[in-house]
């Protein structure tokens, strides 16, 4: 019952969210099982650039360290919030969700060519987080039992949980910074006087990820048009022997 209960909830997970959780518990479990190490995961750009080895511009995304609490808390973080954009405000935008995962690392890779960070699935993580809290401003929220607040201000207590742990915020201020940006590009510049929409999803991949709609100017053959085409029954009564 157990199984056929997780087997249920992973299946009923969006697409885009299903994909990027199992990429990230499969990498975590290869290096587990020392299948893989870290060393052939994390960003480095002369690796990347002179060795071409180009997996690493998105294995270091895939990786959150040994199994742990920061491994878990990452993932409960990532599951959440990544699935709830994807069947909110991308509800039924796809390929719109996917060019912002696009858009998101490839701003955080330029970013990791100027400083010394091997792996930026957290930054990617906080980057969704950020995302949702601004887009659910006034969500009340509750931190295990201690904080109350709006959502806007989670990032950042999720940044200072962070700090309080000893690790370092760089991390965590990249993950806002460039959640801010995709939110003022798509959410805020399109809505001021003279503003127009820059980040437009390319149409390949709208052609991947979404559905076609039907054309409203669909006109069919005569034929074709349901009032025209012989009902079941009329069809099993022509099939009967006479």
């Amino acid at each position: 019952m157990a199984y056929q209960g997780f087997a249920q909830e992973y299946l009923g997970m969006p697409a885009v969210t299903r994909a990027y959780t199992t990429a990230c518990v499969l990498t975590t479990a290869a290096v587990q099982l020392e299948f893989i190490t870290p060393f052939q995961l994390y960003f480095n750009p002369d690796l990347i650039f002179r060795k071409f080895q180009i997996w690493r511009l998105i294995t270091n995304f895939l990786f959150f360290g040994p199994l742990g609490f920061s491994f878990f808390f990452n993932m409960i973080f990532l599951y959440r919030y990544c699935r709830m954009l994807e069947e909110g405000s991308f509800r039924g935008r796809t390929a719109d969700f996917v060019f912002m995962f696009l858009f998101g690392g490839f701003l955080m890779t330029l970013f990791g060519l100027f400083a010394s960070l091997f792996f930026l699935g957290q930054a990617f993580t906080i980057m969704l987080v950020y995302v949702w809290s601004r887009r659910n401003p006034y969500i009340r929220m509750n931190f295990f039992g201690l904080l109350n607040f709006q959502a806007p201000f989670l990032p950042w207590v999720l940044m200072g949980f962070s700090l309080l742990l000893g690790n370092s915020i760089i991390i965590d201020l990249l993950g806002i910074a460039v959640g801010h940006i995709y939110y003022f590009l798509e959410d805020v510049f399109p809505n001021q006087p003279g503003g127009k929409k820059l980040l437009l999803t390319p149409g390949f991949l709208k052609m991947v990820f979404d559905t076609p709609e039907e054309d409203p100017n669909y006109n069919p053959l005569p034929e074709d048009r349901p009032e025209n085409q012989p009902r079941d029954q009329d069809q099993n009564q022509q099939q009967q022997p006479q």
